[in-house]
């Protein structure tokens, strides 16, 4: 039951999968929408520009039929007096062809949005497949569309029987009435025809939009199993990226213990911590820490202090403040001034060839100590905790 509830499509398309769908050209379309639209438009258009374009129409029917007795006998003639009377006839119908093919473009880019795709125009072989050809074709996508098209082609008939049966006595009438009453008369029963059938088809668009919506969002459903990929595939893998935090780590590490030759002096804990400070008049500000540890990282740093021979101070206070309170790279705080200031007076003296005494008393605020019980909030199992956070060497 575990494995069949992680293969079926339970969740919603992420947003990674609907962008894909749309880089391949899919995203949902009303084609009842589009033909809805045209529609309206197009009644709309013949309502508001009919009675122009009629006018215009006429006149060049009457233009066209009247043309010098000899012009019939000149073919070439008569054959650039058609192309003249059916280029006017096309500029006339310019506006309105243009209107209605600018809402065919738009319509549909309302549900679904403006979509370029160069992989719609790749070639797709399994569709030349006849068996996947004749199973889409009794899909239940492909009976959907028969019903619908079916109820559509229904709905607009019944609209169209009305209206003829209700207008019935108006329509046989048009045969005895002249032509220019016919043509209005003919005007007003075409209208009221194409109000009702616009109505139906608006209706058809209002269920058909919401139901392309669900569609389209049934089809990109995925299964948990797709979802924890595609999280892993976006994210990485837990494991991959714990290696790779490590591998930086370990570098990092590296690249510390290799600025511990420089520092000028090592304060100890003297064994829980170890802080390698350096300080040059002319370059720093202030001293700048080059590297902390605790445990084995503090033995391995007091290991390559010794090798260098680098002075070694135990200022246990000193030093946890600075690893508590330093990254490598970063100049002490100003409350630490002068305990360090303290400490590489000490260390340039015996560089200097003198016997100093070893500093003590140094001014290390208590606050800044994270010695248990000095610091509010962190008792002696918090500070080993931090101890224990700390890469091993």
């Amino acid at each position: 039951m575990a494995a069949d509830s992680e293969l079926e499509k339970t969740e919603p398309a992420s947003p990674r999968r609907l962008e894909q769908a749309r880089e391949e050209g899919n995203v949902p379309r009303s084609r009842e929408l589009a033909a809805c639209a045209s529609l309206v438009t197009g009644g709309t258009l013949l309502w508001v520009m009919g009675g122009s374009l009629e006018s215009s129409l006429a006149q060049m029917l009457r233009d066209a039929l009247s043309f010098p007795r000899e012009l019939a006998f000149d073919p070439v003639a008569l054959m650039e007096h058609g192309g003249q009377m059916l280029g006017r006839v096309l500029w006339a119908l310019l506006p309105f062809a243009a209107i209605l093919l600018g809402v065919a473009i738009v319509a549909p880019l309302a549900v679904g949005g403006w979509l370029f795709s160069a992989k719609s125009f790749l070639p797709k072989f399994d569709r030349l497949d006849p068996v996947a050809g004749i199973g889409r074709l009794f899909s239940l996508h492909a009976l959907g569309e028969l019903g619908k098209a079916l109820a559509k082609t229904a709905l607009v008939g019944l609209a169209a029987w009305f209206v003829i049966g209700s207008q019935s006595d108006a329509v046989f009438a048009l045969a005895s009435v002249p032509a220019d009453d016919a043509g209005h008369s003919l005007g007003k029963l075409l209208f009221v025809a194409f109000v009702p059938m616009a109505g139906v088809l608006a209706l058809i668009a209002a269920v058909d939009v919401p139901w392309q919506r669900w569609q389209y969002a049934k089809k990109l459903m995925m299964t948990r199993e797709e979802v924890r990929q595609e999280h892993k595939e976006q994210e990485g893998n837990p494991e991959i990226k714990a290696r790779i935090r490590a591998q930086q780590r370990e570098m990092a590490r590296r690249r510390m213990m290799a600025d511990v030759p420089k520092a000028d002096v090592i304060v100890t804990n003297p064994t829980h911590y170890a802080v390698a400070l350096k300080y040059s008049e002319t370059h720093d500000a202030a001293p700048v820490v080059l590297a902390k540890g605790a445990d084995e990282i503090a033995a391995k740093i007091r290991e390559i202090a010794v090798e260098h021979q680098i002075p070694l101070l135990e200022a246990p206070p000193l030093a946890r403040a600075l690893y508590r309170h330093t990254e490598p790279g970063d100049t002490i705080p100003e409350r630490l001034y002068t305990a360090v200031a303290q400490v590489l007076a000490y260390v340039f003296q015996l560089r200097a060839g003198a016997h100093p005494a070893l500093p003590e008393n140094l001014a290390v605020p208590a606050d800044m100590d994270i010695a248990a019980g000095t610091v509010p909030g962190m008792d002696a199992t918090s500070a080993a905790d931090e101890r224990a956070s700390e890469p091993r060497a």
